[in-house]
């Protein structure tokens, strides 16, 4: 069939295989193309199918060398219906892998569920052994947990309403968006989802089970940001949860110093990603920043931030690049006193008349659609393929 971008809203129904498989493509020979990394050699990357998950894959795996498994939840094409951008992205991986001479095992599945977890340690222990580096990069709106309850998500503020200029993406007009405050419970509800007790569920059976090298490394992934989306993002329901894996990588590694096993958080830079694109008041944020940081030529994508995490803040062959924070930063560039002036200085002034000169909505756009596979470059749309 020939497929072609359904968008709603913040989200696009429609994935294209071959774009996706270009795009994955795109990734392997950027970080072919660079120097290798001195790393891990047998890693798990939880949550592996997009975004800094894919990432972190193609990274170890074509950076370092490393046989890696992956874990995801994708859905498969149906009749008319595309496969999610996640599950083309994923067998173009395992083909990319499999040219190279890579071991790679890909499983589609809950990574919130007992049962994954065992199929993951069962094919550690009948192929790798133990693995050296576990990257913890899940993100989902939901978690069912071992007792049966699933337990959802919000995107609120914790302390009031919060009232921010919001860029409406069907229209190109700029108006305020507020953002209710979560009760006790909601929040409660986001630290279960996104906090960091899944985290230091897979830690606790994978050690159990014996499954991780001594001196191994953990990583999960967080953001920060500016001050002007604290409310909603560092201090709100979202960054209670993130609070919640920064005090796990610190109680991973504590509970297992004996091992040397070591859990870190890595705070990355804003990208459009299917959860950024989501959150009100974030995506005009991406479209100034992507203005400012092309400008000044250090602009990052997710592959880009991947390498710079593994090259240069964690296998440096010295000391982890880690911050008075305890957290490793690849966010250093987007939050560099100038150009965090630079935004704030267009956030004050911009408005629906001005939208276009002082914003990258066409960079937002493309990276929106990149997402799903399509508008890449050297990809023919108008052919029919098999989904």
């Amino acid at each position: 069939m020939i497929v072609e971008p359904k968008v709603k809203g913040f989200i696009c129904t429609t994935a294209h295989p071959v774009g996706c498989q270009k795009n994955v493509e795109n990734q392997v020979a950027y970080v072919k193309e660079r120097k290798h990394i001195e790393g891990a050699k047998k890693v798990l990357v939880l949550g592996a199918s997009t975004g800094y998950g894919l990432a972190s894959r193609i990274t170890t795996a074509f950076g370092m060398g490393a046989a890696t498994i992956g874990v995801a939840f994708e859905r498969e094409a149906s009749g008319k219906r595309t496969a999610t951008p996640g599950y083309y992205n994923t067998k173009s991986f395992d083909e990319e892998a499999k040219k190279n001479g890579l071991y790679a095992k890909s499983f589609n599945g809950d990574a919130f569920s007992v049962e994954m977890k065992e199929q993951v340690i069962q094919t550690i222990k009948e192929d790798l052994g133990k693995v050296d580096l576990i990257v913890y990069s899940l993100a989902a709106p939901r978690r069912t947990t071992k007792d049966g309850i699933t337990h959802n998500s919000v995107l609120k503020t914790t302390e009031s309403d919060f009232t921010q200029k919001n860029w409406n993406l069907k229209d190109d007009s700029i108006s305020d968006a507020t953002i209710p405050v979560a009760t006790q419970e909601e929040i409660q509800e986001t630290i279960k989802v996104m906090g960091g007790e899944d985290w230091m569920d897979w830690m606790d059976a994978l050690v159990e089970a014996d499954v991780v090298e001594e001196n191994a490394i953990t990583v999960a992934y967080s953001y920060i940001g500016p001050k002007l989306t604290y409310p909603i993002y560092h201090e709100g329901t979202i960054g209670m949860a993130k609070k919640h894996l920064s005090d796990s990588a610190v109680a991973i590694t504590n509970k297992y110093a004996s091992k040397n096993i070591r859990g870190y958080v890595s705070v990355n830079k804003a990208l459009v990603t299917q959860a950024s694109a989501a959150i009100p008041v974030v995506p005009l944020y991406l479209a100034i920043l992507y203005k400012v940081m092309k400008e000044k030529n250090i602009h990052e994508g997710c592959i880009e931030q991947m390498y710079r995490l593994f090259s240069d803040k964690i296998y440096t062959g010295m000391q982890l690049c880690v911050q008075e924070d305890g957290m490793l930063h690849v966010d250093d560039w987007e939050m560099r006193e100038d150009v965090q002036n630079e935004v704030m200085d267009i956030w004050g002034k911009i408005n629906s008349e001005n939208l276009l000169t002082y914003a990258d909505t066409k960079g937002y756009w493309d990276d929106f659609y990149h997402m799903f596979g399509f508008q890449v470059e050297g990809v023919d749309y108008t052919l029919d393929v098999e989904v």
